[in-house]
């Protein structure tokens, strides 16, 4: 091993016996990515051989182009458990840095793919390119290392290329439904659950309250949700106007459900729009539209 990488990067231990390797950013893990995690499973199976799903963190955009704010579809953790869903046998998390995007495209292939994960075959995006002035490809791959690789072409629904970009457009302009076609499943948000001030138990509706984590959200408004592991439910996202605190979590009211939920992460997938955010003259009135909205939430989620 020629020691470029290992000596100014932080690598995973190199692994024993050979994997097909499928690596991207692979954020929201959505149809796109899918179609990369199926062509490994395949190509793996055929050999007998596990699939190493290769992820970066930071995203290579945070580091690459600091200061444009792009947001995360999901978390790292939610990004690792929907690769393993989507048949990574494991998960790699490889640290992305200057010193990473400035590696020779043929040392990332020998020493990281080759000799770090034991890479009998790869699988990449259409558009995927690694390595100092990202010359990197699958091509590169085949002939340096020697092994089959995939490039797998781009997912398209109506027309329209599935992409991480595009999911953030249609989550951002509030489009639940184009969002959901590309992921596979509505847009999720995962946070604790804080205590709040109680409030909505004094107008009937208890509420959780999440610290959000996730930073892709659509625009504030009501919405019908479903929560995994949980009812469906609706929930308020953004400032509660007509209490006047000033607060913008995400509050959900879980249909035919009592506990205590402090302390646990909540995921929660918005499946339809029911509202914009709106001030209300008094909590009466407040409390009469969120039962027109709880039941609004029931229709759509029956």
């Amino acid at each position: 091993m020629s020691n470029v990488a290992s000596q100014t990067l932080s690598l995973p231990p190199a692994r024993t016996g050979p994997a097909i390797v499928t690596l991207g950013t692979f954020d929201g893990v959505h149809l796109g990515h899918r179609a990369l995690l199926d062509t490994a499973r395949a190509a793996a199976d055929a050999r007998g051989m596990p699939v190493v799903a290769v992820t970066f963190d930071p995203s290579p955009r945070d580091v690459m182009q600091p200061g444009h704010n792009v947001p995360a579809i999901q978390r790292l953790e939610d990004r690792v458990r929907d690769l393993h869903a989507a048949g990574a046998d494991e998960v790699v998390v490889l640290a992305f840095s200057q010193a990473l995007a400035s590696l020779p495209a043929e040392a990332f292939a020998v020493e990281v793919l080759g000799e770090r994960l034991g890479a009998a075959g790869v699988v990449t995006g259409w558009d995927f390119r690694f390595g100092r002035g990202r010359v990197g490809d699958s091509a590169l791959i085949a002939r340096v290392l020697g092994v089959p690789t995939w490039s797998v072409p781009a997912r398209t629904l109506a027309g329209q290329t599935v992409s991480s970009t595009a999911i953030r457009r249609c989550v951002a302009e509030g489009d639940l439904v184009g969002a959901a076609a590309m992921l596979g499943h509505p847009h999720r948000v995962s946070g604790v659950v804080v205590r709040g001030d109680q409030r909505g138990r004094t107008i009937g509706f208890p509420t959780a309250n999440l610290r959000l984590e996730t930073e892709l959200r659509p625009p504030d408004g009501v919405y019908a949700v479903r929560v995994v592991g949980h009812a469906g439910g609706v929930a308020n996202l953004g400032g509660r106007p007509t209490v006047g605190d000033g607060v913008a979590p995400l509050e959900v009211h879980l249909f035919d459900f009592a506990g205590d939920l402090y302390g646990h992460t909540l995921e929660v997938a918005f499946v339809a729009a029911l509202r914009p955010t709106r001030r209300f003259p008094d909590l009466q009135s407040l409390r009469d539209q969120i039962a027109r909205d709880a039941a609004a939430a029931r229709a759509v989620l029956t």
